[in-house]
C-alpha cells in the first residue's frame, strides 16, 4: 500500500486514541499530548524515510506539510501546558488540540476529496472548542460565532462543488483528477462552476474581506490557540488550492476570483495592520493579509510560491504569536536606541522613485543570471515586480546615514533577492510550476494595485500628518467598515447564545 494511503489512517488513530485518554484520564492529559505528537512525528519521518527510494511530487508536498503540522502541534502543545498551568478545563482543551491537530494531519495526508472535507470539517469543530475555551469571555464566543457561520458557508459551497466534480468525473481521487483535468483542453461548465466554488470556499476559510472579521476578534482565546489557528489552520485554504492546481489553471473566472478578492484583502488589510497598537491584533491583521496574498499567488498559478509562502508564514506567525510576551522587553530596549531623524520630504520622496527601478534592475538581472545553472526554474515577472517593490524601502533614506549605509541596503537587497530565488528553485522540487504564464491582465492587475500601495506608503511616511494620512487612518483604523454589515446580518440570521448583543466591529 503506497505511504499516501497509509499515512491518514495511522495519524488519525494516533491523535484520536490519545483525544481519547486524555478525556478518560485528565491527570495524564498533557503526558498524552505530548507522546501523540512525538508519535505523529516518528510517523512522519518513516513516510519521508518510505518514500525516499521513490520521491514523486505528491509525496513532497503532503509529507512537508506533514512535517510542518507535527512540528508546530509538538511546540504548541509543549507551550500550552506551561501556559495554562492552573487554568481549569486543561483536559477539554488537550483532547480538542489534538483532534484539531490530527484532522489536520489527515486532510494534509489524504488523496480522497470527501475524507478532505471531512477532516476540514472536523477540525472547525475541534477549533471552535479551543477558541471558545474561556467561557466567560463575550468577546470570544462572538467571534467563534461568526467563524462558525463562515465555516459552514464554505463548507457548504466545497459540499456543491465536490458534488459536480463527482457526478463529471466519477472519482474524489486527487490524483486520478489531477491526470484527467490536465488532458482537458478546457472545462465544462459544471466544472468551472466548480472551481469557483472551491475558491470561494477556500477565501471563506482564509477569512478575506469582508468576512474576515471573526480572524481579528478570535484575539480572547489562549495565545497558543491564536499561534495554531495563524500558523496553522487558516493556512489550509491555499494547500487545498495548490492540491487543486491542474483545475484551477483552467478556470479563469476562479483564477480572477482569486487574484481580484486576494490582492485587495492584502492591500487593504495592511493599511489596516499599520493603525493596530495591540501586537495581537496587529498580527492577526496580518495574517488576513497574508492570506490574501497567498491565494493572489495561487490565482497567478504561482503554486510554488505559494507554498514557500505558506511554510513561511506558519513558522513565523507561530513564533510570533509564541513570543508574544517579550513585546513589552523588546519595546523597551527600542525606546533606548537612538532616535532617527526623517529626511526631508522631496529627498524620501525622491529616493523612493528611485528605490524601485534600482530593486527591480537587480531582481531582473538576478533572475537572468540564475537561468544560467538553473535553465527550468523561472520567475514570472510579475512577482519580480512585487518582490522589488517589498524590497525597495531597504534603499529608503530612513533606513541608513551616510553613502556607505546606501551600500549596506544595496547588500541586503541583493542578498535578499537571492535567498527569494534559491528558495524558489528549491520550492519548484515540491510543487510542479503552472503550465503557463500568469495571465496578463490579472498581472497587470496586481502590478498596479502594489505600485499604487507602495506609493501610498512612500507619501505617508514622507507626510506622516498630511491630508492623506489625516483622511486615511480614520477609515483604516476602522477597518473600512467591512465587518460591520456581516456582523449584524450573522447576528440576526443566527444569534450568538451566549455573545453580547452589540456589535463588536473591526477591532
Amino acid at each position: 500500500m503506497p505511504v499516501e494511503s497509509l499515512l491518514p489512517l495511522l495519524l488519525s488513530i494516533v491523535y484520536a486514541g490519545a483525544a481519547l485518554l486524555a478525556w478518560a484520564r485528565p491527570t495524564l492529559a498533557w503526558r498524552r499530548a505530548g507522546a501523540a505528537t512525538t508519535l505523529a512525528s516518528l510517523i512522519t519521518a518513516a513516510g519521508i524515510a518510505a518514500s525516499a527510494l521513490d520521491w514523486i511530487r505528491t509525496s513532497a508536498l503532503v509529507l512537508s506539510m506533514l512535517t510542518l503540522v507535527s512540528l508546530l502541534g509538538a511546540v504548541i502543545a509543549h507551550y500550552s501546558q506551561r501556559y495554562l498551568d492552573g487554568e481549569q478545563g486543561q483536559p477539554r482543551y488537550v483532547a480538542a488540540l489534538l483532534v484539531t491537530l490530527g484532522s489536520v494531519s489527515t486532510l494534509v495526508a489524504t488523496d480522497h476529496l470527501g475524507l478532505l472535507l471531512g477532516a476540514w470539517i472536523v477540525s472547525s469543530f475541534a477549533l471552535h472548542h479551543l477558541l471558545t475555551f474561556y467561557r466567560d469571555r463575550p468577546a470570544a464566543q462572538s467571534a467563534a460565532h461568526k467563524k462558525f457561520i463562515a465555516s459552514r458557508l464554505a463548507e457548504l459551497a466545497m459540499f456543491g462543488a465536490l458534488l459536480l466534480i463527482y457526478r463529471e468525473a466519477g472519482t474524489l481521487s486527487i490524483e486520478q483528477l489531477t491526470t484527467q483535468w490536465r488532458a482537458l483542453p478546457t472545462l465544462t461548465w459544471s466544472l468551472q462552476a466548480a472551481a469557483v466554488l472551491m475558491v470561494f470556499g477556500a477565501m471563506l476559510k482564509s477569512a478575506q474581506l469582508p468576512l474576515h472579521g471573526w480572524l481579528i476578534q478570535v484575539m480572547e482565546a489562549p495565545t497558543p490557540v491564536s499561534a495554531l489557528l495563524h500558523a496553522g489552520v487558516v493556512n489550509i485554504g491555499g494547500y487545498v488550492l495548490i492540491r487543486l492546481a491542474s483545475l484551477l489553471e483552467l478556470a479563469p473566472a476562479a483564477q480572477a476570483l482569486l487574484v481580484i478578492g486576494g490582492s485587495l484583502t492584502a492591500v487593504l488589510a495592511s493599511l489596516v495592520m499599520i493603525t493596530r497598537i495591540s501586537i495581537k491584533v496587529r498580527l492577526a491583521w496580518s495574517t488576513c493579509a497574508q492570506m490574501g496574498f497567498m491565494l493572489m499567488e495561487c490565482g497567478l498559478g504561482l503554486y510554488e510560491l505559494a507554498f514557500l509562502h505558506l511554510l513561511a508564514h506558519s513558522l513565523y506567525k507561530a513564533h510570533a504569536f509564541l513570543s508574544a510576551g517579550s513585546t513589552v522587553d523588546q519595546r523597551r530596549r527600542a525606546d533606548l536606541a537612538p532616535v532617527i531623524h526623517l529626511p526631508s520630504p522631496r529627498r524620501l520622496i525622491v529616493a523612493g522613485a528611485v528605490a524601485m527601478p534600482l530593486t527591480m534592475l537587480i531582481a531582473q538581472g538576478s533572475a537572468l543570471l540564475w537561468q544560467v545553472p538553473l535553465p527550468g526554474v523561472e520567475l514570472p515577472a510579475v512577482a519580480l515586480v512585487v518582490a522589488a517593490l517589498g524590497l525597495a524601502p531597504l534603499l529608503w533614506p530612513v533606513r541608513y546615514r551616510g553613502r556607505w549605509r546606501l551600500g549596506l541596503g544595496l547588500v541586503r537587497v541583493l542578498l535578499l533577492t537571492q535567498t527569494l530565488l534559491a528558495l524558489h528553485a528549491l520550492a519548484c522540487l515540491l510543487v510542479p510550476p503552472a503550465a503557463s504564464s500568469p495571465p496578463l491582465l490579472l498581472s497587470l492587475w496586481v502590478a498596479a494595485l502594489f505600485t499604487a500601495l507602495y506609493a501610498a506608503q512612500l507619501w505617508l511616511t514622507a507626510y506622516p500628518r498630511g491630508r492623506l494620512a489625516l483622511a486615511l487612518h480614520p477609515r483604516a483604523y476602522a477597518g473600512f467598515h467591512l465587518d460591520q454589515r456581516f456582523t449584524r446580518l450573522s447576528f440576526r440570521i443566527l444569534p450568538p447564545a451566549r455573545a453580547a448583543a452589540h456589535d463588536f466591529g473591526d477591532h
